[in-house]
């Protein structure tokens, strides 16, 4: 394997609304197979928005999100990263992603950044050519035109090296082989642009 001087990546991985499943944990093993350590905390303690082997719905995951509260999720989540080194790379899936943003302002030395089905601006101070990439379905309303203008405008006034990936004809939770919305096409490539990510932080001086 070839590793650069940062040798493998730390990458935290959080999950969407529907809690911790499938999609999330194997898309850690995906990277874990390209040799970096990957932690997916789950911040809803074992709970999901639906019964194993049946496909959740948003009202399911907007409820679930609801009672345990985005106060108890993020800090679920600042527990799970509070050891971690601090130039950890930062993934989130949908829910996961306004956990990132949560987050981001106090972890500036993040490595770089992955926002899957969403985004979220990015904070001051990142430094000049962070790595940070977006990727949404084409016309999805969880991905509205003033949040990806609000995300392109705030990469530029922090200086990172920003790029948002949109996936026309996907729909919003596209990564997800169990959901409706799933497309291959599109799953395949974002995993081909956060691979390159992570291999621009590998491969980052210390």
């Amino acid at each position: 394997m070839n590793v650069g001087a940062r040798g493998p990546v730390t990458v935290v991985l959080f999950h969407s609304m529907f809690g911790l499943r499938q999609v999330e944990l194997l898309a850690a093993d995906r990277l874990r197979a390209a040799g970096h350590r990957v932690v997916t905390p789950d911040l809803f303690a074992g709970a999901a928005a639906a019964e194993q082997g049946s496909a959740p719905t948003l009202e399911d995951g907007f409820a679930l999100m609801a009672r345990i509260g985005w106060e108890t999720i993020v800090a679920r989540a600042r527990a799970a990263v509070r050891d971690l080194p601090p130039s950890s790379v930062l993934g989130g899936f949908s829910m996961g992603v306004g956990v990132v943003g949560s987050l981001w302002p106090e972890r500036l030395a993040a490595s770089g950044v992955f926002l899957l089905h969403a985004t979220t601006p990015v904070p001051g101070g990142v430094g000049a050519g962070k790595p940070v990439q977006a990727h949404v379905a084409d016309g999805d309303r969880f991905a509205p035109p003033d949040q990806l203008a609000a995300f392109r405008a705030s990469a530029v006034d922090a200086g990172a090296e920003a790029t948002l990936h949109t996936y026309p004809g996907a729909g919003h939770f596209y990564s997800d082989p169990s959901l409706p919305d799933y497309d291959a096409i599109a799953t395949d490539r974002t995993w081909r642009h956060v691979h390159a990510l992570l291999d621009e932080v590998r491969h980052m001086p210390l």
